[in-house]
């Protein structure tokens, strides 16, 4: 009998524990992880994710379900007890989401005792690599790769630095991006409601200094002299580690006084508190256009931008490295660091032009289709059974 092509492939359902911050954490590594498990857990239904969160003891946070451990992020025998945990478990595989500033000691340094007694095979994501392999995060970061067995980084100028900078073998790299709602392109018109008649721009995020919001503001006292009608929107709360370090709103009142002393209090909006999946989405769809202004050269990754190129928006960004990547080939536009002018240029270019946003905001939208949380899924799947056919091997041969 002729054996019908269309029948789907069976994987093999596999065991995933997933050691990193989680929600309800205002945080944007537990966003993430909440996201790719959820994708995840649908291409590998019979074994769903395990959490392993690491957790501040004065928190208090309510975890959901699939938080199975918690990990005191400044306590160094946790990590340990986490270890053999995991190695008493029936896990198939450990994925570590490795920021530095979601572990406890000396600059994140108490993740390395945890990954080096762990003796599940261990796939890194790394969300930040430091310039330096030579400072103190570098050095931290060369011993975690040292024990991992694959990485995932988002962006090929990341795994360029691995390669020359952290002597990591190319075939032990897996670059797979960010991960996008699957959202449909469409009119913003239908979505506006009681905005109606404004051109809206801005940017939703957990608010820092190292945000540039303050580019922005500027940029729209510029806006409005040519589009009468421009309403900028400053969406979410002030990042939590930034009113701890501040010891206050001190960043936003900055923000809000600026407004007023340009004179500009109805065009700007705050929404001044931490948006759900769903409200980010909503205010996505809002927006005319998309802008990231933000401060840090190297910042390897920006959930924000990255669901924003998916819903097909006219993005604006200064040139931090994963901007550059992802707007390349007219998929946005790239503008200086610290410069206002550039930014209210870029809208009011855009806003007059239909056909030239339009041609642009397409070709964004076509590339965020590899980017879908479900294509970034996979792209793990296949990774994890790599990693287990590899390590497989490494045994019958030993």
């Amino acid at each position: 009998m002729k054996k019908n092509s269309m029948i789907p492939i069976r994987r093999r359902s596999l065991k995933i524990i997933y050691v990193s911050s989680y929600i309800p954490r205002k945080c944007g590594i537990a966003t993430f992880t909440k996201d790719l498990t959820n994708a995840i857990n649908m291409l590998n239904p019979f074994d769903l994710a395990e959490i392993m969160a690491l957790n501040r003891q004065d928190d208090n946070l309510d975890y959901p379900w699939e938080v199975k451990y918690k990990i005191n992020w400044n306590d160094l025998n946790s990590y340990l007890e986490a270890a053999t945990y995991i190695n008493q478990s029936g896990a198939d595989l450990v994925m570590l989401e490795h920021e530095f500033g979601i572990f406890g000691g000396q600059g994140g340094e108490y993740i390395v005792p945890f990954v080096e007694k762990i003796t599940k095979p261990l796939v890194v994501t790394c969300h930040t690599v430091p310039d330096d392999q030579n400072c103190e995060g570098g050095i931290i970061l060369k011993r975690v790769l040292a024990r991992a067995d694959a990485l995932v980084v988002m962006m090929h100028q990341v795994a360029d630095k691995l390669m020359e900078k952290y002597l990591v073998p190319r075939n032990k790299i897996a670059i797979i991006p960010h991960g996008t709602p699957d959202l449909a392109y469409g009119a913003v018109s239908r979505y506006k409601k009681n905005f109606k008649k404004r051109v809206l721009f801005g940017n939703i995020n957990l608010i820092s200094p190292s945000r540039g919001i303050e580019y922005s503001i500027e940029a729209t006292a510029e806006i409005v002299k040519k589009i009468p009608n421009i309403l900028l929107l400053v969406v979410g709360q002030t990042h939590p580690g930034e009113i701890e370090w501040s010891g206050g709103e001190v960043y936003r009142n900055k923000l809000t006084k600026l407004v007023k002393e340009l004179k500009i209090t109805k065009n700007v909006k705050f929404i001044n508190r931490y948006v759900t999946l769903e409200e980010l989405i909503e205010w996505l769809k809002l927006m005319d256009f998309y802008v990231t202004p933000y401060l840090d050269p190297g910042q390897v990754s920006s959930g924000a931008l990255a669901y924003a190129i998916g819903a097909g928006k006219l993005c604006i960004s200064t040139p931090y490295l994963y901007a550059k990547e992802v707007l390349d080939n007219e998929r946005g536009v790239i503008v200086p660091f610290r410069n206002s002018k550039a930014i209210a240029k870029a809208v009011t270019r855009f806003n007059d032009d239909f056909e030239l946003k339009e041609k642009t905001q397409k070709k964004a939208y076509d590339y965020g289709r590899y980017m879908t949380w479900p294509n970034v899924a996979l792209q793990h799947l296949d990774l994890f059974q790599k990693v287990l056919k590899m390590k497989k091997g490494k045994s019958v041969k030993n």
